[in-house]
């Protein structure tokens, strides 16, 4: 099984501890963990990160205070992991580190380790905590391969393909109401995404980064390259439409708090018989107008168009 691990870079030392704990399940092939310390010289972060996350089969969720305050983690690790969870193609489990009030977040309805949820620190052996959550995830992939294997035909019966439960994709009508949520959410999970990523920016030396709210439909950031003399300062403004604009159901401007009748480009809300998705109304866009995106694609294509305007680029 793979698996996952979200955490705070102030948690570096839990997390070396629980790798080490659990060697002997890596040792015996059962699980391979990843982090984001696995990504090479030269790759993209935010798209290295994203696939590791849609591919694994667990999430450990390293709760601290630290974790709590990082947009990064709650917001952009945390929110996906959670929804995979709910579709039932992922399992999230919390681990408590240290003290804090996580109990208000989407995971308290999850079963969090070590035992009750104590905190790691707060155990007099700190191995014995540590022994407690490999004994669990033992005990999940134990669980995990017995599904897996009544799953299996037996031999001389239905073949694997038949065994396979089928999915199925049923055509809807989508009206104005369908239309317009998705605007919605798919607008809060941009400005998310572009709250979190420049609060990381933010803590790089050569970088700064700032999110600012303007209202619950707008939003800006600007992002400075202190090693750039000239050019080295971008600005964004990103709008959710409120109905009549021409600039598309999400609009952008590459300026600070832009007027309203002003764009660069946007995204429009798209439907087919199945789905709805987002296609970008400009070419300032990798890709053509054509082109299905979800809302976190959307988000991570505008950002990255957003950083080079002053010059950064995903490394």
């Amino acid at each position: 099984m793979k698996i996952f691990v979200s955490y705070s870079h102030r948690d570096e030392g839990t997390l070396d501890r629980l790798k080490a704990h659990l060697s002997p399940l890596r040792r015996d092939g059962r699980i391979e963990t990843w982090y984001d310390r696995e990504i090479r010289a030269g790759g993209k972060i935010d798209g290295e990160i994203s696939a590791e996350l849609e591919a694994c089969d667990i999430v450990f969720l390293l709760i601290s205070p630290d974790f709590l305050n990082s947009d990064y983690c709650m917001d952009t690790e945390m929110t996906r992991a959670m929804e995979r969870h709910e579709e039932g193609t992922a399992r999230v489990i919390p681990i408590i580190v240290e003290d804090c009030y996580w109990k208000s977040s989407l995971f308290k309805k999850l079963k969090a380790l070590p035992k009750d949820g104590k905190p790691i620190s707060n155990w007099t052996n700190e191995n014995t905590a540590f022994l407690n959550i490999v004994e669990e995830v033992a005990r999940i992939l134990d669980d995990m391969d017995r599904a897996s294997a009544s799953a299996q035909p037996e031999a001389g019966g239905s073949t694997a393909s038949e065994a396979r439960p089928r999915k199925y994709r049923v055509q809807r009508h989508f009206d104005d109401i369908d239309r317009s949520d998705f605007r919605d959410q798919a607008f809060d999970k941009i400005r998310s995404y572009f709250q979190g990523a420049a609060a990381e920016l933010d803590a790089l030396e050569e970088l700064r980064g700032r999110f600012r709210a303007r209202s619950d439909k707008k939003f800006s950031c600007t992002v400075v390259n202190r090693s750039r003399i000239q050019g080295g300062t971008a600005h964004i403004t990103v709008q959710c439409s409120t109905g009549g604009e021409v600039f598309g159901d999400i609009s952008y401007v590459f300026a600070e708090d832009a007027r309203d009748n002003t764009s660069n480009g946007g995204f429009n809300v798209e439907n087919d018989e199945y789905e709805m998705f987002l296609t970008a109304t400009m070419n300032f866009i990798r890709g053509n107008e054509e082109d299905r995106m979800t809302p976190h694609q959307a988000a991570e294509s505008l950002w990255t168009e957003f950083l080079e305007q002053a010059g950064v680029s995903l490394a």
